[in-house]
């Protein structure tokens, strides 16, 4: 292996390890924290909170560097600066929790004092805040980012690099990379089918499932005996070490989503050579990263409970295999990346067929479903409950042609359905819904062109007048009880 491939995955795995260092600080402080009845001291929870926050980042550079190898050189030299650094002050904090001459109270505000006053009078939660957003720039420089901002990347640079000096250590010895030219810098990317691919990280973000727009997430029910213990994802390979899989240069990431405390991520990327969307699976083996990768035409998808089963196929077995179960919290979550993932498979040109079994989400109950002019096209609407949480959703697909039944959007039916202003019948024809976000799946979709009204109410246009009656009454029933599921109407 040539000399700065050894540097890549030395420094790559020290990612991973300061990234494990972390989540070790963040527990003994977390101890700290309760022992000392300390639950709303802000400068003590700020600290955990940055620390927990810098070991996703490291381990998200980590498994980004497997897609964007072409451009792990740019961010050897600032990993080699900050890497030593952030070290130094995980073991301080540890050295701090493990001396025994002091109270705990004691050895908290001693710490804290100390550590702030080494770093010219930056505060603990402002020296790992700081971190982060070195760490977030280098992530950016990456993946080549719009948000990358090189002179807030050298800024952050001087103040480690005074860290470092006032901590007694050395600075790095060689120059282990390139130097980031203007050429190599992020610019915007104006592919518009990589700005659609993109938009799917926001929709299998947990952040993006909140009370704002939800109202209220629905966990589903543990499979494990227990309700407080949840099943674990697993990856079940074959797996890679680092720079063992062949993934082209020039390929995008589209999401990247985190399972089991981030001991296993999932990262979805589109070729740079055929343009299909690929998986890949990050796992931990003693601290060493390994990797698995499958294109999304190679997999089947079926929901078990609360997750997600992914299978391939065996040619040396010949049979179907598990690949991945990946577990999932709250029922919102699993079908934004069930939809997603159909919409990727269907509308990659590798995949040879998708089964009708893998558009339906099991467990779920259609309450009405009918054809609707959306966007200038014909879809089909839907109302599903999921039996697990009693959770409603409108999900839209296409109604005929080669992509039928393939994912359009999907909205979550919240709270404020109970409103009786939220659903408003307009015309023989058409039904407009006061509150609703939609999540989509499709770049030729526009959803603006269905809003109405100064608070972009969202208009559905039904091809049958019977349709759009039985669609009122499925959230308004009548008084002599709640409407049949109706169904190609």
């Amino acid at each position: 292996m040539e000399l700065t491939s050894q540097i890549d995955v030395h420094l790559l795995r020290g990612c991973c390890l300061e990234a494990e260092r972390s989540d070790l600080v963040a527990y003994q402080l977390e101890g700290w924290r309760n022992a000392l009845n300390e639950l709303s001291n802000p400068h003590l929870t700020a600290v955990i909170a940055e620390i927990k926050t810098g070991s996703r980042i490291l381990r998200e550079l980590a498994d980004l560097s497997q897609v964007h190898r072409d451009r792990v050189p740019l961010i050897l030299n600032p990993l080699n600066i900050i890497l030593p650094c952030l070290s130094r002050s995980l073991r301080d904090i540890t050295a701090h929790y493990e001396d025994r001459t002091r109270q705990k109270l004691k050895r908290w505000r001693h710490m804290y004092h100390t550590m702030t006053n080494e770093a010219g009078g930056l505060s603990l939660p402002g020296r790992f805040m700081a971190y982060n957003q070195y760490l977030s720039s280098l992530r950016d420089l990456l993946i080549r980012s719009p948000n990358f901002d090189l002179n807030m990347l050298e800024k952050l640079r001087r103040q480690i690099m005074q860290l470092r000096e006032a901590r007694g250590i050395p600075p790095p010895p060689i120059q282990i990379g390139p130097i980031a030219r203007n050429d190599s810098l992020p610019y915007r990317d104006s592919d518009p089918e990589s700005s659609r691919l993109q938009t799917f990280a926001a929709l299998i973000s947990l952040q993006n499932i909140t009370d704002s727009t939800l109202g209220r997430a629905h966990l589903l029910p543990s499979p494990a005996v227990s309700d407080s213990s949840w099943m674990p994802s697993v990856s079940l390979g074959p797996h890679h070490p680092w720079g063992h899989l062949d993934i082209p240069i020039n390929s995008k990431i589209l999401f990247r989503r985190s399972f089991n405390d981030d001991q296993i991520s999932l990262t979805v990327y589109r070729s740079g050579i055929d343009k299909s969307p690929y998986l890949l699976l990050r796992i931990f083996d003693q601290g060493t990263p390994w990797f698995s990768v499958r294109g999304a035409h190679e997999l089947c998808i079926e929901r078990d409970g609360s997750s997600l089963q992914f299978k391939r196929w065996s040619r040396t077995e010949r049979r179907s295999k598990t690949w991945a179960v990946l577990h999932f919290m709250t029922w919102e979550e699993l079908v934004l990346m069930h939809s997603t993932f159909l919409s990727l498979k269907a509308r990659n040109g590798l995949t040879v067929r998708l089964g009708p079994e893998e558009y339906a989400l099991c467990r779920e109950h259609k309450l009405f479903q009918a054809r609707v002019f959306d966007d200038g096209f014909k879809h089909s609407l839907i109302v599903y409950e999921d039996i697990a949480t009693r959770g409603l959703r409108l999900h839209a697909a296409v109604w005929e042609g080669e992509l039928r039944q393939c994912p359009v959007w999907t909205a979550f039916v919240t709270h404020q359905s109970a409103s009786p202003t939220w659903l408003k019948r307009v015309s023989r024809h058409r039904v407009r819904l006061a509150d609703v976000q939609l999540y989509v799946f499709c770049r030729q979709y526009r959803q603006q062109n269905q809003r109405r009204g100064a608070v972009g109410a969202f208009e559905i246009n039904f091809v049958s007048e019977e349709a759009a009656r039985r669609f009122e009454e499925v959230f308004y029933p009548p008084q002599g009880g709640p409407a049949a599921a109706s169904t190609g109407v």
